[in-house]
């Protein structure tokens, strides 16, 4: 009886155990609390928006239960830190949680994630995982406005705005437009992610068709070889026709001192006017005849000869269909290091008494050398040119006596202001020596750097020239 009792007593303790763990894992498993969402609310006005990468994008509200993963927190983050447009988010809805959880609906411009994060406790204003942006910032309008065209409407098409940076941006037809339709530009933008410069431009002949296309660079002032702008879509030439054997040549350049070996190859195609004469293959190309760049063949081959060489020897008469083969050169430009070869620092006190106490601070010195930075340019252009010739070639004296010339007769100001120690401003003047100019350069080839020597006269006073950008000076 004892026995039965005892195994009452064990089995009930048992049970009882059991029950209580039971009990115990049921009364955690209904403790998890989820929020609820109010309505879905869309924005009047939807809003351009950057993640910060502290929340992740959910399916619904975060915190509502069935709410799954779209982007990861750490998905959200290389979002955030992402340097492209397409990477930007547009938030256009929000649902609020019963605990006051703001969640917007937002959507990457690219449309690969969509989905809700957490947006701080106020719909009035954004916070949490996102913060407001502008997807564009204004750029100066280029200083040329007209005469932009296509470089290629199949693949450098117009956007209603900047690609990636408005979430409704679409591509502009372009069905009406020719080649040949001149754009204007009148207004300019940059992309916050990549820094991208668009221009907006419009037909010239047909206004409807208007929008913003990538501008590379953008137009530079300083370049006057229209075909070395990088305007991105745009170029200031109609784009060229397809080469044929009938509208053009190849012109192939071999090194002359390599086995005649290919150094490039480029193509004319030309571009007749209103009432020319259709070209075919076989017919000589005329001296008047012209590329859509309005650049004659000849001046076409003498501009497109390969960096770092030069043409040598004529070149032949060319058909269209045909190749001419155009010999060239390596090339190599010489610069010219300027050197103190006498100068003069005597300085004036303002006391008499300390005439003798009165220094420069840091004086030129016999034998210095000059950079550019002490110039505003000295060499005129055909100096400059003549620094150019065939790599290794003896510049000769003819040549070395042009350069010569090009050297001011008159002295040049310095641009850089000296102090003495009373702090009296002075700067030089620079006179260029030509006596030993050919004598010091008589064995130099093209690419060796020359020697030209000046005389320097302190003068009272500071600098007032800018110094130039002279690339001539070593």
């Amino acid at each position: 009886m004892r026995k039965s009792l005892a195994k009452s007593i064990y089995f009930g303790a048992a049970a009882l155990a059991f029950a209580g763990i039971v009990g115990t894992t049921s009364t955690t498993a209904s403790a998890k609390s989820y929020a609820t969402a109010g309505a879905y609310t869309a924005l009047t006005t939807g809003k351009n928006v950057v993640a910060t990468g502290s929340n992740a994008i959910y399916s619904k509200p975060g915190t509502v239960k069935g709410a799954k993963v779209v982007a990861s927190k750490a998905t959200v983050a290389k979002l955030a830190a992402s340097k492209s447009s397409a990477d930007t988010l547009y938030a256009y809805a929000t649902k609020t949680t019963n605990k006051g959880s703001v969640y917007y609906k937002v959507v990457t411009m690219d449309k690969k994630y969509r989905g809700y994060i957490y947006g701080g406790k106020s719909t009035s204003t954004v916070a949490g995982g996102i913060k407001t942006t502008d997807t564009t910032t204004t750029a100066a309008t280029p200083a040329r406005t007209t005469g932009y065209y296509l470089k290629d409407a199949s693949k450098n098409t117009l956007w209603t705005a900047p690609k990636n940076t408005d979430i409704n941006a679409k591509k502009v037809s372009l069905y009406g437009a020719a080649k040949t339709d001149p754009f204007t530009v009148d207004k300019a933008a940059t992309t916050t992610k990549e820094g991208y410069l668009y221009y907006h431009v419009t037909d010239s002949k047909d206004p409807s068709i208007s929008g913003w296309i990538y501008a590379g660079k953008g137009y530079d002032t300083t370049i006057t070889d229209s075909t070395k702008q990088d305007l991105g879509g745009l170029s200031l030439n109609v784009a060229e026709d397809a080469a044929t054997a009938d509208n053009s040549v190849k012109v192939v350049y071999c090194d002359a001192n390599n086995n005649n070996a290919q150094v490039s190859v480029s193509n004319w195609v030309n571009a007749p006017k209103s009432g020319d004469a259709a070209t075919k293959a076989g017919d000589t190309v005329a001296t008047t005849a012209v590329n859509s760049a309005n650049v004659k063949l000849a001046d076409f081959i003498n501009n497109s000869v390969p960096a770092n060489y030069k043409i040598s020897g004529d070149v032949p008469a060319a058909t269209y269909g045909n190749t001419v083969y155009v010999n060239v050169v390596a090339a190599a430009t010489s610069k010219v290091q300027l050197r103190v070869d006498s100068v003069n620092n005597n300085v004036k006190a303002k006391d008499a008494a300390e005439a003798t106490e009165v220094k420069l601070t840091s004086p030129l010195a016999v034998g210095t050398k000059l950079s550019s930075s002490e110039f505003a340019g000295v060499l005129n252009s055909d100096a400059i040119k003549a620094l150019s010739g065939s790599k290794g070639t003896a510049i000769g004296d003819t040549n070395l006596t042009t350069i010569k010339g090009g050297f001011s007769n008159t002295p040049v100001e310095g641009t850089t202001t000296y102090t003495t120690s009373d702090g009296t401003p002075y700067h030089y003047q620079f006179t260029f020596e030509p006596a030993n100019f050919n004598s010091d350069n008589r064995t130099a080839n093209y690419g060796d750097t020359l020697t030209a020597s000046f005389s320097a006269q302190l003068v009272t006073g500071a600098a007032n020239k800018t110094a130039s950008d002279s690339s001539w000076i070593a």
